[in-house]
């Protein structure tokens, strides 16, 4: 079968209210909901986590249909939902009998386009009222209607590609680590002082929302989410870059602790912690050492310059009693070493099963 194109079908401009049901979501108050590992996902107005705020109990709630789209108003956001689901406040769905789980990914960023540079958003929110008079741009077939089946195919064949390379990719990498990790033998460990781990320790530089500008670069802040990634900025002057570091926050998230590879900008509520020693699997290693220190810290009592150059880490010793990065950098390989293994088995079995069968 040749490549589809989506410069092979016709495409047609098409009201949202002629093809689509817009309703409101019944609205549910977090706090009157009640968290859980199994149960019903709560969908809310965030633009992370395909619009999951949580899990929660699936008794006495009305819920929304599966193979629907999800739109909250606020942040004039739209994500599919494969399953059953309820929403919290200012979320609509919208159906269609042909939504399935492609045709749904597929619509998701037709609509995402139909609103682009309109200025939707917190503060003019994208109502359900407004959508439905919203015109979509979508595949259409010798009947002027839409080609659902182009949409299903099309999404199909670009995920099969994105499959393809995400195999390539853990194929190497398994090649790759199997020749780093032969065994891990047993380790001695020890207690570090934060400076004998970290020759560098320096905090960002304040940057407050209204001097920031649009660029590429990333704004690391006191966020638990994305890596810390608050933002991305061109601000050149009056910053603090780092790159190949750790960063944990101060205060907000306080502990919250990642790994940056590349060069970002470090606002006054994180601190930028450098080992001259660690490659990016050791420091994998010990950010989730270094987070541990959530525990002791919280908002009301914010991890200062002083504290920090106080605390100590239970680290692995090396022979001579120095941190061993070389078995923090082994272990991290073997981990993931063991969690490539595992995606290839996941792609090998069910989805090329799953193709199989329909």
């Amino acid at each position: 079968m040749s490549k589809l194109k989506l410069t092979d079908v016709e495409w047609g401009e098409f009201k949202v209210k002629d093809i689509f049901e817009v309703t409101n979501s019944k609205p549910y108050h977090k706090n009157n909901l009640k968290i859980t590992k199994k149960g019903i996902p709560y969908i809310t107005r965030t633009s992370f986590n395909n619009g999951l705020e949580e899990i929660v109990e699936n008794i006495n709630v009305h819920k929304n249909p599966k193979n629907t789209i999800s739109l909250g108003a606020e942040n004039a956001d739209f994500f599919y939902q494969s399953v059953e689901y309820i929403t919290g406040n200012k979320m609509y769905i919208i159906q269609n009998d042909n939504i399935s789980k492609n045709v749904g990914i597929f619509l998701v960023q037709s609509f995402r386009n139909s609103i682009k540079d309109c200025g939707f958003g917190y503060g003019k929110g994208l109502t359900g009222t407004r959508f439905k008079e919203r015109i979509v741009i979508l595949p259409m077939d010798s009947q002027g209607q839409p080609n659902w089946q182009f949409m299903e195919d099309y999404i199909k064949q670009e995920q099969k590609q994105q499959v393809q390379k995400i195999i390539d990719y853990y194929e190497r990498k398994l090649v790759e680590l199997a020749g780093d990790v032969a065994g891990l033998d047993k380790v001695e460990w020890k207690t570090f002082r934060f400076t004998e781990v970290f020759q560098e320790i320096q905090r960002g530089k304040r940057l407050t929302k209204a001097n920031q500008t649009d660029g590429p670069k990333p704004y690391i802040s006191s966020t638990s989410e994305n890596n810390g990634v608050d933002a991305f900025i061109g601000n050149e002057t009056g910053v603090r870059k780092f790159e190949d570091v750790l960063t944990l926050a101060n205060s907000g998230s306080v502990g919250s602790t990642f790994y940056q590879q590349f060069e970002f900008v470090a606002s006054d509520h994180i601190t930028a912690l450098k080992s001259e020693n660690a490659d990016k699997y050791a420091y994998l290693f010990l950010s989730t050492v270094v987070k541990r220190l959530e525990e002791k810290y919280s908002f009301n009592r914010e991890i200062n310059d002083t504290r920090i150059k106080r605390e100590k880490l239970i680290l692995p010793v090396d022979k001579e009693g120095n941190p061993n990065f070389q078995y923090m950098s082994d272990f991290v390989k073997k981990l993931e070493l063991d969690k490539a293994q595992e995606v290839l088995e996941y792609i090998y079995i069910y989805i090329y099963q799953s193709e199989e069968h329909s």
